[in-house]
């Protein structure tokens, strides 16, 4: 019920904050994220406290990714109204605001994961409300609520951000489902990530972290090693992009062993690595809660060891990597596996591994100097963030590269997730377009028989330039084959001739396609023929006469005139119907070089010599 009225509450205010500009959206924003950064040592207090994870100067650096760096990487960005326009190209872009953000917070990063999703879905022109992990329900509801304040004194509606106070699994699943939720943000275990892709709902989730880190011989081994040490350290582990096996080369193993002390790793042994892989997953593989975000003291202390007070991460050297590996899995805590191979393609394959054995599309880290290896890493790796001379938590977050400031990474189709971005109020609008007519569709769309004479042309079929047939490019015997075939479908001609076999050579599309050609391009190109009565369009190539007399005679010349040549009507087209004709009326048909006369025809007319070539006046 809390759920179902929280969205109600926040659909409502949405309705009012949907009509806000771009500046009032800015100052809301603005106002908010002040006021999260007055208090971010604060949040991060409460969070330890409650949770028991991570550590207040580390949780306190998250506060202020979102509440200080993100706000300011997000100033200009245009997410309200229109976006952009193109007037060459007649589009205008608008955004268009979701609506309700449901948002799930984890329980590794209670505060500042409440910061980031509430100012990227305000950014965004939506309400949000917020879920948070029962074990970090006090310090989430806290932040939502000093957020909410903030914003209302900027002028945001009452109700625009929301927070359960008893988040049940129940309130969860009836927040993800609920009629006005617009979309979901999903961030959590996997069980949870999959109930929201579930839930109906277009939803953003994320994957899980199990991030592999090559250092190779080109590399700065003591500054590699030390990021390394200072993003497994980072909030002891609980980020997800925290690094879980770092893989070298063997021949660098010692200086690396050495660089690991130098940044006050405690190197485990063999039986104290047993031990760790022990405590830290259950019988059924998976992350003790308890171990979770501890410090590596504690761990040891509940391992059955001890390690120095300034210890600052538990190195354990592995013999090999994959799922039946614990210790190369991820492990939410200080504790950093080590993995030594022979070569950069070993390396490569480690690397790989550690992705497959739970961290598809996440992220994943190199340290080297040569580009080309570089650039193969970055093939080679199914990971949507891959990394180049940073510690992982900060590069992955966009701290300490340019990706977008954000605390949910998705980890894309490889890992059942809808996107491999860093999430953003970018993923939160939708785009409308107003288009405006800009040419007709004929410009762009060719006819369907254009398309045909394409496809035969590519097929390799003659006679075809530009799409249009070109009976000059024919034998002539294939030409009369083509056009008597085309006759005879048409009922026109009843016998083949001998020469139709010449049809043989052209596949029956492109007989037809050609036949029609020859016939259209020559009759659009020519006068039109007299046509009489019947089927066939006959020749009709006599001498006309002089117009008769009023008794019907024919008007003589006058006198001292030399009678004027009759006029000479060459014709395009000639069948056995028009020979017929012409010998029957005792006169001749006068063709031109480029007249079609149908096989049938020229044997007929040869008997009675009726077929003149004759030029064009």
């Amino acid at each position: 019920q809390e759920a179902r009225r929280k969205v109600e509450l926040a659909y409502a205010a949405w309705e009012r904050y949907r009509d806000f500009t771009q500046a009032q959206v800015d100052a809301i924003i603005e106002r908010a994220a002040a006021a999260a950064t007055a208090q971010a040592r604060r949040l991060a207090e409460m969070a330890v406290e409650e949770t028991g994870y991570g550590n207040v100067k580390d949780k306190t650096a998250k506060n202020l990714l979102n509440s200080y760096f993100l706000p300011r990487k997000m100033r200009g960005m245009r997410t309200i109204g229109v976006l952009r326009e193109l007037p060459e190209e007649g589009i205008v872009e608008i955004a268009v605001p979701m609506g309700v953000v449901a948002a799930i917070v984890p329980v590794t990063n209670p505060t500042s994961t409440v910061i980031f999703k509430t100012l990227i879905s305000l950014k965004a022109g939506n309400a949000v409300v917020l879920s948070p992990h029962p074990r970090a329900k006090r310090c989430s509801a806290y932040t939502a609520e000093l957020l909410h304040k903030a914003a209302v004194e900027a002028g945001a509606p009452e109700g625009l951000i929301q927070c359960l106070e008893n988040p049940t699994p129940e309130a969860t699943q009836e927040l993800m489902r609920h009629p006005k939720t617009a979309i979901i943000l999903a961030t959590g275990g996997q069980g949870l990530v999959r109930a929201a892709y579930s839930s109906g709902k277009p939803a953003l989730g994320v994957g899980p972290g199990n991030v592999p880190v090559l250092i190779d011989d080109t590399a700065d081994l003591e500054r590699a090693v030390a990021m390394v040490v200072e993003g497994k350290a980072f909030d002891y582990g609980t980020v997800c992009s925290s690094e879980q096996v770092l893989v070298a080369f063997s021949g660098l193993r010692e200086r690396i062993l050495e660089a690991l002390r130098h940044q006050r790793a405690y190197i485990c042994t063999p039986e104290q690595g047993e031990a760790l892989a022990r405590l830290l997953f259950t019988e059924r593989g998976t992350v003790r809660p308890e171990c979770v975000g501890q410090s590596p003291q504690r761990l040891a202390q509940m391992a059955g060891f001890q390690v120095p007070e300034d210890a600052s991460i538990l190195a354990v050297e592995i013999d090999a990597v994959g799922p039946e590996h614990p210790l190369s899995r991820e492990k939410l805590s200080p504790v950093l596996a080590l993995r030594f191979v022979s070569n950069f393609e070993e390396g490569l394959k480690a690397c790989e591994a550690v992705l497959r054995a739970g961290g598809l599309g996440h992220t994943c880290v190199i340290f080297s100097k040569d580009e080309a290896r570089i650039r193969e890493f970055a093939r080679r790796m199914p990971a949507h963030r891959v990394l180049v001379n940073t510690p992982a938590p900060h590069g992955s977050v966009g701290l300490t590269t340019n990706v977008f400031p954000s605390m949910t990474l998705g980890c894309g189709p490889i890992a059942a997730n809808a996107t491999g971005d860093n999430v953003g109020p970018q993923h939160l609008f939708t785009i409308k377009r107003l288009a405006y007519y800009v040419r007709a569709a004929e410009e762009v769309l060719p006819s369907w028989e254009a398309i045909e004479r394409s496809e035969l042309a590519r097929a390799g079929e003659p006679a075809l330039v530009g799409g249009v047939a070109q009976p000059a490019t024919l034998p002539e015997s294939l030409i009369e084959a083509v056009v008597e075939r085309y006759l005879r479908r048409r009922g026109l001609l009843e016998q083949p001739s001998p020469q139709s076999t010449q049809q043989d050579k052209l596949s029956p599309q492109a007989v037809e396609k050609i036949a029609a050609e020859i016939v259209s391009q020559f009759l659009a190109s020519r006068r039109p023929v007299r046509e009489p009565s019947g089927t066939c369009p006959m020749a009709s190539a006599q001498a006309p006469t002089s117009p008769p007399t009023s008794a019907g005679s024919e008007a003589a010349p006058a006198k001292g005139e030399q009678a004027p040549e009759p006029e000479i009507q060459i014709v395009d087209f000639v069948c056995e119907e028009d020979v017929r004709r012409a010998i029957a009326e005792k006169r001749k048909i006068y063709i031109g070089p480029r007249t079609i006369v149908t096989p049938a025809a020229r044997e007929l007319a040869a008997r009675g010599d009726i077929l003149v070539l004759a030029k064009r006046s």
